[in-house]
């Protein structure tokens, strides 16, 4: 109850002043009873304290949207373990589907560091997009001319990527234009094939990247196929007109090596080096 009321959750009536004891009217109890429900089905204390001040039409709204995001983590969880039994039973299939493409050579603003978890991922896709927005550069068509982000490394509580932020820019105007970026460097990204699952503007869960991962090694064991250096990376579509609210199309993309592996080698996960966390709008 002291920390509730510290937070501004459920202010006590009056505390008295020697034993410390908190006491409340019974006017509070609709609003104590709510803060526990809520609680009770594990909405995080700074949700609580948004859904309070809400109407209650709206407030209805949150805790539905709330236990939706939660009732589909858990389906996801639910495939997800299905899909590691029939694993370790020898058994394999691919949930997503993956498609391939061919990236043709082109040069990059690129904007590379190390990740101080997911919060500095977004951080530093921030600081990307504005300066993308601060100096506009000229659009390119097509997913071969989308911003991406690519993982470097892992990113969670042992690893700090790095990660990188790019956009395409038109070869012939690349170095005039990395000029005016002395922030980002500019490189040339060599031709290749890529590995993706396309995922459209809704937003993926953590608990789904896994699954995504799976599909991508089923895939490459069915087709023999390893990745490159490249580096695994999300790939960020805005189709016109662009709006505030408009979304992003979104894929999970993997480099593929012009090498072939044999029948019988392993090729371990394509995208099991990194797992992304819950990807929101890039803007």
């Amino acid at each position: 109850m002291r920390l509730y009321d510290e937070l501004g959750l459920l202010p006590s009536a009056r505390v008295d002043p020697d034993s410390s004891y908190r006491f409340y009217d019974l006017g509070q109890l609709d609003r104590a009873r709510l803060v526990s429900s809520l609680r009770q089905i594990g909405v995080p204390l700074a949700q609580i304290k948004l859904i309070l001040g809400l109407e209650p039409s709206d407030a209805a709204g949150r805790v539905a949207e709330f236990w939706a995001a939660i009732e589909s983590d858990h389906a996801n969880r639910r495939e997800l373990v299905r899909r590691l039994v029939d694993r370790l039973n020898g058994k394999r299939s691919t949930m997503y589907q993956v498609e391939t493409r061919e990236i043709p050579e082109r040069s990059l603003l690129c904007l590379k560091c190390h990740a101080d978890g997911y919060p500095g991922v977004w951080a530093l896709g921030k600081e990307f997009i504005a300066l993308m927005r601060e100096r506009p550069v000229p659009l390119m068509d097509g997913r071969a001319g989308a911003a991406f982000l690519i993982y470097h490394g892992e990113v969670n509580e042992d690893s700090d990527g790095p990660v990188e932020w790019c956009r395409p820019v038109p070869t012939d105007q690349a170095a005039k234009l990395a000029a005016g970026f002395p922030e980002l460097s500019l490189r040339t990204e060599p031709a290749h094939e890529e590995a993706f699952v396309p995922l459209g503007t809704v937003e993926v869960s953590t608990t789904q990247w896994p699954l995504i991962s799976d599909s991508l090694s089923t895939w490459a064991v069915e087709n023999h196929r390893l990745p490159s250096y490249l580096g695994v990376r999300s790939t960020y579509l805005a189709e016109p007109p662009r709006t505030p609210d408009s979304r992003p199309d979104l894929d999970f993309a993997v480099p593929l090596s012009r090498k072939f592996i044999t029948r019988n080698k392993s090729v371990g996960s394509l995208g099991s080096s990194v797992t992304p966390g819950r990807h929101r709008s890039a803007g």
